[in-house]
């Protein structure tokens, strides 16, 4: 008999997060919509409260076509914000 486990091996790589910025002040916020229920109110309504009470500069989002797709622009979102929210919302 042969036991196989369900579990697999995979090679992981560790990354270091990115460092935290001092202040959000004339930072570009970006919005990275999941495309899943009231995430766009939910994320929308954090992006506005940055600008507000962070001192944020922007607001720019991006649409994905549903939850399960990656994001396919990667290179604009990086160039065009320099905070990305994103997140899942039901």
């Amino acid at each position: 008999m042969d036991l196989v486990s369900p579990t697999g091996t995979a090679a992981v790589t560790v990354k270091r997060l990115a460092a935290r910025r001092a202040s959000l002040a004339g930072c570009r916020i970006g919005v990275l919509d999941n495309s899943k229920p009231n995430a766009d109110a939910l994320l929308g309504r954090v992006a506005e409260l940055l600008v507000e009470r962070a001192d944020a500069a922007s607001i720019r989002i991006w649409r994905k076509p549903g939850a399960s797709h990656p994001a396919a622009n990667h290179e604009e979102i990086a160039a065009a914000a320099d905070v990305v929210l994103t997140g899942s919302a039901d």
